[in-house]
């Protein structure tokens, strides 16, 4: 006599409920309000080691005018005097920027002073706040 298969009934999955899916979302936004302000400082980091690394270059264009000018720019001429000759410097050769004079991060111009109040001259990047002074992501950096 041939033997029948049992077959047993296996419900099928009828997906989540909806206090399931409230859960979820309310662990996943715990999760990203400790997550996100770290993120974001991080962000506010990487924004000052560039404007760190853009003030290296310019000294070192600023350096390099100086080798053939015989002296830095004046505030008056400024960091336009790396890409453009002035008129009072016929030993210029440059340019010495491979680029255009490039912003801060934060999209503001830096600050020029010759003769600097802390050495031959001061550069500085104001922050995010573009203000003199600040804490975190909106202090100034400086070349000295």
């Amino acid at each position: 006599m041939p033997t029948r298969s049992r077959t047993t009934f296996t419900p099928r999955p009828r997906g989540f409920t909806l206090l399931e899916l409230l859960v979820v979302m309310v662990i996943i936004g715990l999760l990203a309000s400790i997550v996100g302000p770290q993120y974001f400082k991080q962000i506010g980091h990487s924004n000052a080691k560039v404007a760190r690394a853009q003030i290296e270059a310019l000294g070192q264009a600023l350096d390099q005018y100086k080798l053939d000018a015989g002296r830095y720019p004046s505030t008056e001429q400024g960091l336009a005097a790396l890409s453009l000759a002035p008129a009072d410097a016929p030993k210029w050769r440059g340019p010495y920027l491979k680029r255009e004079l490039p912003l801060d991060p934060w999209g503001t111009a830096y600050q020029y002073l010759a003769p600097g109040q802390h050495g031959d001259y001061d550069l500085v990047s104001l922050g995010a706040d573009a203000q003199p002074g600040g804490d975190d992501e909106a202090a100034d950096v400086t070349s000295w």
